[in-house]
């Protein structure tokens, strides 16, 4: 009897569990179902081939490869183009039957762009579905689009990149715009000094400014035809974010047929001294050496360093290591992290080294101390009656710690020391740059002059004369940041010191020799940005400042 009783009470449990299971099964079928209405099997289908061509360096309905294929294979197959555009040196041709645009330079396929109607009707949450978070997210901004760029790296040659509007309120899911698989374009052998004429070497010892906020004929001169080793801008230059770096990637297409990419500079301190458009303002040097804390420098440093990165630049003339010992000071003030000499040498190391992790070449100024000055050398010459000994107590102290910390890029200052050089300002003094910073401070790196135009040096000296001298007393480039007139002067002027011999060509090696070293350790390119996302940079400012 009880055995009988067992079995009914198992067979019954045995039902139920059936039961379960069964309903389980419907559950998952119906969540499995919900998933494949979500993302249809269609979608999965084009999107991971989208991905499978990219990792070959192709897209969907185009033969062609980048990187290898010629663009007069295009136009055999697909004839000539509709429409035809330029970037810089990059050339895009427009196969509107094909609804294809291809990038080209130097006549190969480096950026193919597809927007076919299996593409546009994909959505942003569908990419992310399937193949996951990207490895970068851009922006892109200008009169006629707002855009988000997702950047998939596919493999070590190339990207896939999807092109969307931003998504908003009305439309927090758009649709595809357009693809680009793109890779970067091949910048040759490493260049050494034995590929350089005379002329390219001499045009790599300069560093010029340039006029508006687009391409000009005046900048394409400077860049392919006299062949500068760097470009700075100013906030003249600089209006807004993506207009800052469309100029940037012009720069650099202007660039991609000569053998060195370009330094690419600005004044970026922080302060009222910056450049960079659309951004939050980083607290003064001065704020900075009040709070007296290493790690936020550090931090500020490296926040400078990523801006700078992001807009397309590859050099910072900052930070500022004069100490502020002069309160009449009218162009350091709060610039300087302070008066105490241990103070600016241990935050401006920290800022140094912050900007140097986001592989941004920083340049400490202005050696050998601007701090104690009462005139503004932007405007006259000054005169600091100081000998060596008083540099050495007090002005040196941060210039020597961050020499010994490994600073790469050294920016020497118009001012004038009597006691130690009588006849020419620091900047252009042998005895200052050679016997001092090199001699005595054992500096082996680059050495670059505050710019020539300064009145400081142009109200007795003329451009041309001014530029040989800073070449003769031991800079490595001359900065020359207004006027076309004046760069071309600046670089004749030296050019012809070398011929006539008042130069050696061996002096001009010994500084292209360290120009090209550090271009090569910070892998400086031609390589072009799709756009900055401001409110990303922002929202970083305000977490270091606790905001």
């Amino acid at each position: 009897m009880m055995t009988k009783k067992v079995l009914i009470l198992l067979l019954f449990f045995l039902v139920i569990a059936v039961f379960v299971m069964l309903k389980e099964s419907k559950e998952e079928n119906k969540i499995q179902e919900d998933v494949s209405l979500e993302v249809s099997s269609d979608t999965v289908s084009i999107v991971s081939l989208l991905f499978e061509l990219a990792e070959k360096g192709q897209t969907i309905n185009t033969p062609f490869i980048i990187g290898e294929t010629n663009i007069q294979k295009v136009r055999e197959l697909w004839g000539a183009p509709e429409r035809k555009g330029k970037n810089g040196r990059a050339i895009y041709e427009e196969f509107l039957l094909n609804d294809v645009t291809v990038g080209h330079q130097s006549e190969i396929v480096f950026d193919i762009r597809s927007s076919s109607t299996e593409i546009q009707q994909i959505h942003l949450e569908d990419i992310i579905a399937i193949k996951g978070e990207p490895d970068d997210i851009r922006s892109y901004k200008d009169d006629q689009v707002d855009q988000t760029i997702l950047i998939y790296n596919v493999t070590e040659d190339f990207q896939m990149k999807w092109i969307l509007p931003k998504p908003s309120k009305e439309n927090p899911n758009p649709t595809v715009h357009h693809i680009s698989v793109f890779t970067e374009v091949k910048e040759g052998k490493e260049v050494s000094l034995s590929d350089l004429s005379l002329e390219e070497k001499v045009g790599q010892m300069i560093f010029a400014g340039i006029k508006g906020k687009v391409m000009t004929n005046e900048t394409e001169k400077i860049i392919s035809t006299h062949q500068v080793g760097g470009i700075i801008l100013f906030k003249d230059n600089l209006k807004k974010a993506n207009q800052s770096v469309t100029l940037l990637n012009a720069i650099k297409q202007e660039n991609s047929n000569n053998k060195v990419p370009l330094f690419l500079g600005i004044d970026e301190e922080g302060g009222r001294i910056s450049r960079l458009p659309e951004l939050t303002k980083l607290p003064t040097n001065e704020e900075i050496g009040f709070r007296n804390d290493a790690s936020f420098s550090y931090g500020i440093g490296k926040l400078l360093g990523k801006q700078l990165s992001a807009f397309g630049f590859n050099l910072d003339f900052a930070p500022v290591l004069d100490i502020n010992s002069n309160p009449e000071n009218p162009i350091i003030g709060d610039r300087s992290f302070g008066k105490d000499a241990q103070k600016v040498s241990e935050l401006g190391i920290q800022t140094m080294e912050g900007i140097q992790s986001e592989q941004v070449i920083p340049v400490i100024k202005h050696f050998p101390g601007h701090g104690d000055t009462a005139v503004d050398s932007h405007k006259e010459l000054p005169i600091i009656q100081k000998s060596l000994k008083d540099l050495q107590g007090l002005e040196l102290i941060p210039f020597k710690k961050a020499i010994n910390q490994g600073t790469e890029v050294v920016m020497t200052g118009h001012i004038l020391l009597p006691k130690i050089d009588p006849t020419y300002p620091a900047s252009l003094s042998e005895k200052i740059i050679k016997g001092i910073l090199r001699k005595q401070l054992g500096y082996e790196g680059i050495i670059i002059t505050d710019d020539m135009t300064m009145k400081a040096i142009v109200n007795t000296f003329e451009i041309g004369e001014a530029a040989v001298s800073a070449v003769k007393a031991g800079n490595d480039i001359v900065l020359v940041a207004h006027d076309y007139a004046n760069v071309i002067k600046a670089k004749d002027a030296i050019l012809q010191a070398v011929k006539t011999g008042e130069i050696s060509e061996q002096r001009i090696d010994e500084s292209v020799n360290r120009i090209l070293s550090i271009k090569k350790k910070y892998n400086l390119s031609n390589t072009q940005l799709d756009g900055v996302n401001i409110q990303e940079l922002n929202q970083s400012i305000n977490e270091i400042l606790g905001r």
